[in-house]
């Protein structure tokens, strides 16, 4: 085994390890610490702006070009029946089936 089959095996048991200690962490100060309303306000809408970021980049962006209209119209679609309520495997199936029959007309 190489040095670098070594090392990259090393760096991988060290994330692993510190992953497990985060989780952990996470577990044991919750039980301890409650954080306020504001603290937990922020956090929630915290959650929600890097989910939304995260949604944007990869319905807008694959190797660092515009995706075409497809997909984002389909994740759009997908978006508004998940703020419907709709199931999870409408919002799928719907968002989906809007891309691919966008892209069978011809939108990009």
């Amino acid at each position: 085994m190489s040095a670098a089959t070594l090392a990259l095996l090393a760096a991988a048991g060290i994330l692993a390890v510190g992953t497990l200690a985060l989780r952990l962490a996470g577990v044991v100060l919750s039980a301890r610490i409650s954080p306020s309303e504001r603290v937990q306000e922020v956090l929630d809408t915290g959650v929600t702006v890097l989910f939304c970021a995260l949604i944007a980049t990869a319905a807008l962006v694959e190797a660092q070009e515009f995706v075409g209209w497809a997909r984002p119209i389909g994740v759009a679609v997908g978006g508004v029946l998940a703020w419907r309520r709709a199931p999870f495997v409408v919002v799928v199936v719907a968002a989906a089936a809007t891309a691919a029959l966008l892209r069978l007309i011809g939108v990009p």
